[in-house]
């Protein structure tokens, strides 16, 4: 399924789009902007496919959306309909001419199959080099009537100002913790001390509570981050070294990881500061925080944490990740030191 009614939070962006396809008075480019799984591919994908629904319905609120029961939405909800293209690209790390050139540019010329838009959604945009934005600038400029670009993004840092001037900018905000406590609590059945973890770590983006209160492996994952964490100022470089291998071998995203180190940083501090429990995250492990917290300062702390923000931005502009790390743990452990 996949209603516009399904997207959680994202209130604006609902309602512009539902009402473009209501008025039938839809633009020709649009850019959706946000950290990564925070929905922009689900946002695109529904908008597609109620522009192509054959049979659309109305909700309570006299919005449109799509009846999820047609031909074309079952095309589209398979990822198969002919007039839905996913522009792919080559190399991991870029999006080049050749790119833009064989999914877009030798296709646009060709009317749809069988709707009345033909629609591309470009994951990634971010990695489209200058060339290859300017190759797509002047079909984004002067478009058949029935083409609607969908370019989807991490940030729009990187994407030339005449391409950003000529599309409608999407902003993908980050989503209210009661909207994300109610969506993992009801349709995802979560109990609701999980989804307060989850809703820590996730910081609004709905992808990621999603694939933390799905994830199998998580309670280990969490358990043998703070196990670290608790012992680190006993062990030797030896042990903190070995520790890297292990949490390499979670095959857990590495920035999560992190957020959890960094939540029980702030549930340190926040009791240090105020020796309430009430509102920490882990209220479970509140012997172990009382007991860092009153062999760390207030400084050390905030090291500790100016530190793991440090290390997810090296991480991010593909720092080494053993140096990277290495350095993290050992400021962790320096800090630590009575």
């Amino acid at each position: 399924m996949a209603r516009f009614s399904e997207i959680i939070g994202q209130q604006s962006i609902r309602e512009q789009l539902q009402g473009a396809v209501a008025a039938d008075h839809v633009s020709h480019a649009y850019i959706l902007y946000g950290e990564s799984r925070s929905g922009k591919e689900f946002v695109a994908k529904t908008f597609a496919q109620a522009l192509l629904c054959e049979d659309p319905q109305t909700d309570a609120d006299g919005r449109q959306e799509p009846c999820c029961e047609c031909r074309s939405c079952k095309q589209a909800m398979g990822m198969n309909h002919p007039d839905i293209i996913y522009v792919k690209h080559d190399k991991p790390t870029t999006i080049g001419v050749d790119d833009v050139r064989v999914g877009i540019l030798e296709t646009v010329p060709i009317k749809p199959y069988c709707s009345k838009y033909k629609i591309y959604i470009m994951e990634e945009a971010q990695l489209l080099t200058p060339q290859a934005q300017n190759a797509l600038l002047k079909t984004i400029e002067e478009p058949p009537e029935y083409v609607v670009f969908l370019l989807l993004t991490n940030s729009t840092e990187m994407l030339l100002p005449t391409i950003l001037s000529r599309c409608v900018m999407l902003e993908m905000k980050p989503v209210r913790d009661d909207e994300m406590r109610e969506y993992l609590m009801r349709e995802l059945q979560v109990p609701e001390s999980r989804a307060e973890i989850c809703i820590a770590f996730a910081r609004g983006n709905v992808g990621r509570a999603k694939a933390l209160a799905s994830s199998e492996d998580f309670d280990k994952i969490r358990a043998g981050a703070l196990a670290l964490l608790k012992n680190i100022r006993d062990m030797d470089t030896a042990e903190i070294m070995e520790s890297l291998k292990n949490i390499r071998e979670f095959g857990f995203d590495i920035n999560d990881y992190l957020d959890i180190m960094a939540v029980w940083y702030r549930d340190i501090l926040l009791f240090k500061a105020t020796h309430d429990m009430n509102h920490l995250i882990f209220r479970d492990e509140i012997q172990s925080i009382q007991k860092v917290a009153q062999y760390s300062d207030y400084e050390g702390i905030e090291e500790v944490i100016k530190a793991l923000e440090t290390a997810k931005s090296r991480l991010s502009s593909n720092v080494s990740y053993e140096l990277t790390m290495e350095l993290l743990l050992l400021t962790i452990k320096d800090t630590s030191r009575s």
